[in-house]
């Protein structure tokens, strides 16, 4: 005979919370419903702690040698160490997330896996908070701090961009090509107008004044709640109702929940951007694509691809929603760089993964690395 509760149905309001969704399928599973029920009381714990998490900190050890207006420059090369090769300054993303996406967790970091594979000096770019005193700076403020580090650090380096920071790092490199030993484009925007991805849809689509109301109404700076927020549109049933699920399949494993803990903490704690910067990056180069065309005026010349000479390598994923691989690789289209000194290369794969995937990190940056060591001329 059947024992199990009478299955119970509920209107549908009382299902509009994600959170206790859950609950109710306990009840309709009838004897299991107890042990589900247990889990929940679990589950909710967790989901409060999951969404408040704390400020994302770096793994690796670290002093900062460096303190500008727009960032502060990490060392993460023991003391002493002997400098006889190019620093290598990773240039982190300036995007609306933490810098600490260059050195994510142990075992899961490219300044660990760099240094691990041989690089000596590495350091990294830990772009500051957009304060209100900060609304007004533009490009040309980042790339001259960015300047002022390579003096700090001798007046020449490789240079490794993730993502914005990629962008940016070409922009620095088509400026000043002298002061650029090689560089490595991973994830990089570079022509804004290739591929078909929701960005460059976005870009196209929604006009300027919508993002100039969204930088009022942030008084000045683009918060990154708000760009949080439009990330997580763009994939709404993973980030509303898909993480959950996977919280509640995996509430027994301890493993899972830390890490699942730690990456929300770096997701869910953006920073703000100033707003001419933020405009200045929709329309000029998401929108005009003035980059790629050679039109972008940075630090009052006007900058071009042709003058970027050294090695170049490209690294793009193949499932990167956010920069397309097409984004990236049409970069060797405006380079001034021999052919024989692009290498280009497809990791498996969304956007974040390039820079903290286990896999990538594991099976692609000791290669970067390598070729970085030969000055780029081997190791591909």
């Amino acid at each position: 005979m059947n024992t199990s509760p009478k299955a119970t149905h509920f209107p549908c309001h009382e299902h509009s919370v994600p959170c206790f969704w859950p609950m109710a399928a306990a009840i309709e599973l009838g004897e299991e419903g107890l042990t589900l029920f247990q889990n929940n009381l679990r589950f909710v714990e967790k989901a409060i702690a999951f969404g408040d998490p704390s400020d994302p900190e770096w793994a690796t050890e670290n002093r900062i040698v460096l303190e500008l207006d727009t960032l502060r420059l990490r060392d993460f090369s023991p003391p002493g160490q002997n400098a006889a090769q190019t620093p290598v300054l990773v240039d982190a993303p300036y995007a609306g997330h933490s810098s600490t996406i260059a050195d994510y967790a142990v075992g899961q970091s490219l300044v660990e896996t760099l240094m691990a594979s041989g690089l000596t000096q590495v350091l990294v770019t830990d772009w500051k908070n957009a304060t209100a005193e900060m609304k007004d700076f533009d490009i040309d403020t980042y790339l001259a701090d960015i300047d002022r580090v390579v003096d700090h650090l001798g007046g020449k380096v490789d240079l490794v961009g993730l993502c914005q920071g990629g962008w940016m790092s070409a922009m620095y490199a088509a400026r000043f090509p002298h002061k650029v030993h090689c560089i490595v484009l991973a994830g990089a925007p570079i022509d804004t107008d290739a591929g078909d991805g929701p960005i460059k849809k976005l870009a196209h689509t929604l006009p300027l004044s919508l993002y100039e109301q969204m930088v009022a109404a942030g008084d000045g700076r683009m918060l990154g709640q708000t760009m949080l927020a439009g990330w997580k549109g763009m994939n709404a049933d993973e980030q509303y109702l898909g993480k959950f699920i996977d919280l509640y399949a995996h509430i027994e494993d301890k493993n899972f929940l830390r890490r699942t803990e730690h990456f929300e903490r770096w997701y869910e704690n953006p920073i703000d951007l100033p707003g001419a910067y933020y405009l200045q990056t929709i329309q000029q180069l998401f929108k005009e694509n003035r980059f790629a065309k050679g039109e972008f005026v940075g630090l009052g010349q006007r900058l071009s691809l042709k003058d970027i000479v050294c090695p170049v390598y490209l690294l793009a994923g193949s499932e990167d929603d956010i920069t397309t691989k097409e984004q990236v690789f049409d970069a060797e289209k405006y380079l001034g760089t021999p052919k024989a000194d692009i290498v280009k290369k497809l990791v498996a794969g969304g956007h974040i993964g390039l820079f903290m995937g286990s896999r990538t990190l594991t099976e692609c940056w000791p290669q970067i690395a390598l070729w970085l060591r030969a000055g780029g001329r081997q190791g591909r």
